[in-house]
């Protein structure tokens, strides 16, 4: 049996294959993320996931395992194009283009697929932390708010806040490790 390698350890490999499993991973919680932020826009969803990934791919040994998480990483990404596009009013795709990847053509099956699976790894994920610990991960890693601001809204501490979103991330790549 095979052992199982981080998604850290996947990126770190400069053969290709290990960003290919990465990406057979991680694609559905990466759409998920950006079907939750757009809707029921199948075709955005998919040139959204596509430059996350072709950007991931073309900085892949900018990656940084003590800045966070591959995981983290790819949402990272994946939040900033979805902000780029909603400034820019469309998905820009110098990634794609400078890697040479062709322009995507998605027929009503994969259009049907991505409506099906508004339910994403991601939320199912979030879904099963303790209602403080998604709050916390969702306002600090997704939303990109500060602490204070998160303390303040909620009640509480900064340091219970950075706790919750500590123990809500360790839930998370358990939840990911188990999975894989």
């Amino acid at each position: 049996m095979p052992r199982y390698r981080t998604d850290e350890q996947l990126l770190a490999e400069e053969d290709g294959r290990g960003f290919a499993e990465l990406y057979e991973r991680r694609y559905p919680l990466i759409r998920g993320y950006i079907r939750r932020h757009v809707g029921p826009r199948p075709d955005l969803v998919l040139d959204l996931v596509a430059e996350t990934f072709a950007r991931a791919l073309a900085g892949q040994e900018k990656y940084d395992p003590d800045r966070g998480t591959a995981v983290v990483w790819l949402l990272g990404i994946a939040h900033n194009l979805l902000a780029d596009a909603a400034r820019r009013g469309r998905v820009d795709d110098r990634a794609r283009h400078s890697l040479g990847m062709q322009r995507l053509i998605v027929d009503d099956d994969q259009l049907e697929l991505v409506e099906r699976e508004s339910s994403s790894d991601l939320q199912r994920s979030l879904g099963e932390l303790p209602a403080e610990q998604r709050e916390a991960v969702e306002a600090r890693v997704l939303r990109e708010e500060p602490y204070p601001m998160i303390a303040s809204r909620v009640g509480c501490s900064e340091q219970v806040v950075r706790k919750r979103v500590s123990r809500g991330l360790a839930a998370l790549r358990q939840h990911a490790k188990e999975g894989a």
